[in-house]
């Protein structure tokens, strides 16, 4: 099986609350993001509300023919609102209000009891839950152990070693990270989670990562990417930066 896209339209909505224009359209970025082919879209509903707000979820819900994905952060808030709205997955992740964006994977070991009520209450109401984290196999155990249906792995580190960010060390940094990706996928797969990655891919560092098989299958089954596809959407449009992205995962 191909790997999935799924696609973060965080962005779409940062630029309309830019001005607090009722534009550019969640619903409208959606449909091209699925005309493109795209298998899922992804947003953010953050505590502070900087870009995606509660009625976009809402019309998403009702609109999509792509399953929705929620990430939100391990609050009694948003799982109230999580149980009302029934995304298809709700993806947990850390928040900090002062963050440009999520800087690091969900500590599960330092949240244990919030992350694991959380993850309950979620798959009780029928709702599919993954913890975003590190690629580490401490991650693996404990997102297993406390009931989720997948992982996904927090590619950050990984990325900006792939840009350059490390200077000298960038080369070493990318090999001993994209490693740390596949053991950590490995043991998911292993665990019986299913593996997604992402934050700071764009459309050359995602290659190597949706690349990585075992036993001739990929590992990473699906790969959610945002900031990237609607820089490039500035230049050639959503549907074309989606359908571009879906070239660098399926034929990488």
């Amino acid at each position: 099986m191909l790997p999935k896209l799924g696609v973060n339209i965080d962005h779409i909505a940062t630029l309309r609350q830019l001005r607090g224009t009722p534009y550019p359209s969640l619903i409208e970025a959606a449909e091209l993001v699925q005309k493109a082919g795209a298998h899922q879209i992804t947003v953010h509903l953050r505590e502070d509300r900087r870009h995606i707000q509660d009625e976009d979820v809402r019309q998403l819900r009702a609109a999509l023919r792509v399953p929705l994905n929620l990430e939100m952060a391990c609050t009694d808030a948003m799982v109230k609102f999580a149980t009302r709205t029934m995304p298809d997955w709700s993806c947990l992740v850390p928040e900090k209000r002062r963050e440009i964006t999520t800087e690091g994977g969900l500590d599960i070991a330092k949240n244990r009891t919030r992350v694991g009520k959380t993850i309950e209450k979620l798959k009780k109401a029928g709702i599919r839950v993954s913890c975003f984290v590190e690629p580490s196999l401490q991650a693996v155990k404990l997102s297993r152990q406390l009931g989720a249906d997948g992982v996904e792995f927090h590619t950050g580190s990984f990325c900006m070693a792939a840009q350059g960010a490390y200077g000298a060390r960038s080369k070493v940094k990318f090999k001993s990270e994209l490693e740390r990706i596949r053991v950590a996928s490995v043991a998911a797969k292993m665990a019986g989670l299913e593996v997604h990655a992402g934050h700071g891919f764009d459309y050359e560092n995602v290659r190597p990562v949706v690349a990585l098989t075992d036993s001739g299958r990929a590992l990473v089954e699906e790969s959610n990417i945002g900031h990237s596809i609607v820089c490039r959407a500035a230049l050639v449009g959503l549907e074309r930066a989606v359908r571009e992205m879906l070239a660098a995962i399926q034929a990488p």
